[in-house]
C-alpha cells in the first residue's frame, strides 16, 4: 500500500471520488490545495494521456511525493470526438458545467446518433522516475436534456442505456462501479497489486 500520494486536481468532486476509489491501496490522498504554493496546472497536450502525465509531473516536481493525476473528458461520436481534451472548457475558458452542457446540446440538436463515451486517463508518477498510466472508458449516449442532481460536468446528460438513467441520477456508489474514473482506478489498483495491465 502507498502511504501517501498527492492528487493533482483542484476539482474537489474528483478528489472525493478518487479518495473513495483508491482507498484499498492508498493510505492518504492529499488534495493539491493543501500545498503551499499550489502549483499551476496546464493542459497543453493533444491527448488525455499527455495531459495526465503533464499534471502529475508538475505536482511531483513541486512536492517530491508520488503524485496521481487524471485527464478525463467526453467524446461524442457525431462530433468526431469533441469535446475531448477540451471538455472542461468547451464553451470557453471560464465556462461552467451548465455552459458546456448547453453548447453540447445545441450542437446535437436534431442529430440522431448520440453515442458518446467518457474517457479517463490516470497517471501515477514517482520521485524515482517510474510512471504508470491506465485508462478507463464508459460508453453511453447523450440525453436530449439534463436529468438528475448528482455528479458534475456532463453527468446530467450522459445516459447509461442499460440503466435508463444519466450519471447524475445514480448513486455515487453505482457511479463508481461503472464510470470511466472507476474503471481507471480499478486498473490502477490491479497494477499496484502486481496484476499488470496495459498502460
Amino acid at each position: 500500500m502507498l502511504k501517501e500520494i498527492i492528487i493533482a486536481s483542484a476539482n474537489s468532486a474528483k478528489v472525493r471520488e478518487f479518495s473513495a476509489l483508491l482507498s484499498p491501496v492508498v493510505g492518504r490522498i492529499v488534495p493539491m490545495g493543501e500545498m503551499d504554493p499550489v502549483p499551476e496546472l496546464e493542459e497543453k497536450g493533444a491527448s488525455f494521456r499527455e495531459n495526465a502525465l503533464g499534471k502529475a509531473r508538475t505536482v511531483l516536481g513541486a512536492s517530491g511525493l508520488p503524485t496521481l493525476a487524471d485527464d478525463s473528458g467526453l467524446e461524442v461520436q457525431a462530433l468526431h470526438g469533441r469535446p475531448g481534451v477540451y471538455s472542461a472548457r468547451y464553451a470557453g475558458s471560464e465556462a461552467t458545467d451548465d455552459d458546456n452542457i448547453r453548447k453540447l446540446l445545441d450542437e446535437l440538436e436534431g442529430v440522431e446518433n448520440r453515442a458518446a463515451r467518457f474517457v479517463c486517463c490516470l497517471a501515477l508518477v514517482y520521485p524515482d522516475g517510474r510512471e504508470i498510466v491506465v485508462e478507463g472508458v464508459c460508453e453511453g449516449v447523450i440525453a436530449e436534456e439534463p436529468k438528475g442532481e448528482g455528479g458534475f460536468g456532463y453527468d446530467p446528460v450522459f445516459m447509461i442505456p442499460e440503466l435508463g438513467k444519466t450519471m447524475a441520477q445514480i448513486s455515487p456508489g453505482d457511479k463508481n462501479s461503472i464510470s470511466h474514473r472507476g474503471r481507471a482506478s480499478r486498473a490502477m489498483i490491479m497494477y499496484l497489486n502486481g496484476h499488470k495491465t496495459r498502460a
